[in-house]
């Protein structure tokens, strides 16, 4: 009676801990690896996890999503240090069907290296990073020049992977 007592209490504690993390992370993906874009005052981007943590692209597979605010389409997230976001220029293209926000940054309130040259994420890293509601995204942060990017797509073609050695502003036009 104790050991099949003991098997209940496990079987019970796994699905508590299955049915939790499938909450938190809403079936999305992985918790605190969906970023969202839905306007200049709503969105989120990848950043190291922890601050003054290394260059941009020494963090490319372990960044998580930071936003704004706290959003329901990025559980886990974290906010953006008061004053990190500059500025923020939201553009959508509904007939491509695509998203984007782009900007300058403050990189000293993240404890980022003026010298750091920066670095891509994308679906390929971090490992399981979605943009929420979309197939695709390309995401982009430059330090050294105090400027970010993020679209958010529904093909390939419109979230170009390839270039992130020519920085946000030959990646994706916009505003910073």
């Amino acid at each position: 009676m104790t050991k099949v007592f003991s098997s209940i209490v496990a079987l019970s504690a796994a699905a508590l801990f299955v049915v939790s993390s499938v909450e938190a992370g809403k079936g999305k993906g992985n918790y605190g690896q969906i970023a969202s874009v839905e306007s200049a005052e709503n969105f989120c981007f990848f950043l190291p996890p922890n601050k003054g943590q290394g260059t941009i692209s020494d963090n490319e597979d372990k960044a998580i999503a930071f936003c704004t605010k706290e959003l329901a389409d990025a559980p886990g997230a974290k906010v953006f240090p008061e004053g990190f976001i500059e500025t923020a220029h939201f553009k959508e293209d509904k007939e491509k069907n695509w998203v984007q926000v782009t900007g300058r940054m403050s990189p000293k309130l993240y404890a980022m290296s003026k010298k750091d040259g920066g670095g891509q994420y994308d679906i390929k890293a971090p490992v399981g990073a979605t943009c929420a509601n979309y197939k695709y995204f390309v995401n982009m942060v430059e330090p050294d020049g105090s400027t970010y990017c993020m679209r958010c797509c529904e093909t390939k073609e419109d979230c170009p992977v390839g270039k992130s050695t020519y920085g946000c502003k030959a990646v994706i036009d916009g505003t910073y």
